[in-house]
């Protein structure tokens, strides 16, 4: 047995739910009624605006692209450079070149890490086992 309700959703709330019940081409219905059970999918606008429009495209996604941005890895290059401008910030003053290119890289990273952990979350959100390696 069930009941039928009225019930108005915020535009952002209905929207997130519609865009998971587009990618898990699972009826909105069912969507809605899992989130009534476990709550709401992961919040992203808790973090800087700078990275929301990249965790809300997120969303959108079908889950085996989600897992492929789970499992990702920074190339070692990625982390070497970095990593090495580090050790240069320590041992004298960077270059304007070389601030402008670590801020560049730290928000790549950020930007990267954010997509990864938001990733993880919703497919945990939609029902998946996600290992801690995954992420």
């Amino acid at each position: 047995m069930s009941e039928s309700i009225l019930l108005n959703v915020p535009d952002i709330l209905y929207q997130r739910l519609a865009n998971t019940a587009q990618a898990t081409q699972r009826p909105l219905e069912e969507v809605i009624l899992h989130a009534l059970r476990i709550g709401s999918p992961p919040d992203w606008l808790n973090v800087p605006e700078a990275f929301q429009a990249d965790l809300a495209a997120l969303d959108r996604l079908d889950d085996d692209t989600l897992w492929t941005i789970a499992r990702s890895q920074k190339t070692e290059d990625d982390m070497h450079r970095y990593d090495e401008l580090l050790d240069f910030k320590q041992a004298r003053e960077l270059t304007p070149e070389e601030i402008v290119e670590l801020q560049t890289l730290r928000l790549e990273s950020d930007r990267f890490m954010l997509r990864k952990a938001h990733a993880a979350a919703l497919l945990h959100w939609r029902g998946h086992r996600v290992p801690a390696t995954a992420t």
